[in-house]
């Protein structure tokens, strides 16, 4: 497969994946259980965890060699400024969250679909700008296998967005009444992962003196959705080892793709 091939595969699975996830609204008549809500959200933050270290993290430290001993810094700092986005974009997009019933950002009259929905988006532009940013340094090193490390990333978020494109457009259709609404929310969710996902590019291969910071914010914006969502919403204290479990299984699922395939 071609380097172009590689990064218009990797920009199209991760959003083909949500789509396809909000597509099960068409066959299931009620909302998901809270157990396999459990597992869905515990696998999606395996994934994300996994996804941060392996693929964003360690790779930010590598690519900072020049800094000497110190070249942990700039992974440190990407990555806490990662989580201050993600803190900026909460109070500033209104958003509620379903699993902790909780609202976030300014007031506003949208309707609470529509609330729902930015919640979504908010927690899918890391996801983009992750992929983005990999393939932006795999551009810039030019190397073959830094590409195929890429893609094996954009795989990892894309088996995750499929559950999570299903948790999404399921509590959607209980929320707007509507299966095509449902599904239509669920798509547009996912649709800012490759919009992201170019913007990080042309900035990871543009401004190749900032691939390790580029790296590193993408994994502490991750982390932080996976503390401050994904695992609140799992309820993993009414079903702990279900939970634990899916994180377990995702983090080995996004390892052995990152180990076998980077």
């Amino acid at each position: 497969m071609s380097q172009t091939a590689m990064i218009i595969l990797g920009f199209l699975v991760i959003f083909l994946a949500t789509t396809a996830g909000s597509a099960i609204v068409w066959f299931f008549k009620r909302d998901i259980s809270d157990k396999v809500n459990t597992l869905f959200l515990g696998f999606a933050s395996g994934i994300m965890v996994a996804a941060s270290v392996w693929s964003l993290i360690i790779p930010s430290i590598e690519g900072a060699e020049s800094w000497g001993k110190w070249n942990f810094v700039p992974a440190l700092i990407g990555f806490l400024l990662g989580g201050l986005f993600l803190v900026l974009l909460d109070h500033v997009v209104p958003h509620f969250h379903k699993g902790t019933n909780e609202e976030e950002g300014p007031r506003s009259s949208l309707k609470k679909s529509t609330k729902m929905f930015l919640a979504v988006t908010i927690h899918n532009i890391p996801e983009g700008l992750a992929v983005g940013f990999a393939f932006g340094a795999a551009a810039a090193m030019g190397e073959y296998s830094a590409y195929v490390s890429a893609l094996a990333l954009a795989i990892g978020i894309a088996i995750q967005n499929f559950p999570e494109g299903a948790a999404v457009a399921l509590p959607m259709k209980s929320a707007t009444q509507s299966r095509g609404k449902a599904f239509l929310f669920g798509t547009a969710s996912g649709a800012v992962e490759p919009l992201f996902a170019i913007v990080g590019f042309f900035l990871a291969s543009s401004l190749t003196i900032l691939q390790p910071w580029f790296l590193a914010f993408a994994a502490g914006a991750m982390i932080f959705v996976v503390a401050e969502d994904l695992i609140p919403d799992s309820h993993l204290s009414t079903h702990p080892h279900l939970g634990t479990w899916g994180v377990m299984v995702g983090f080995a699922v996004m390892m052995v793709l990152d180990v076998a395939l980077g």
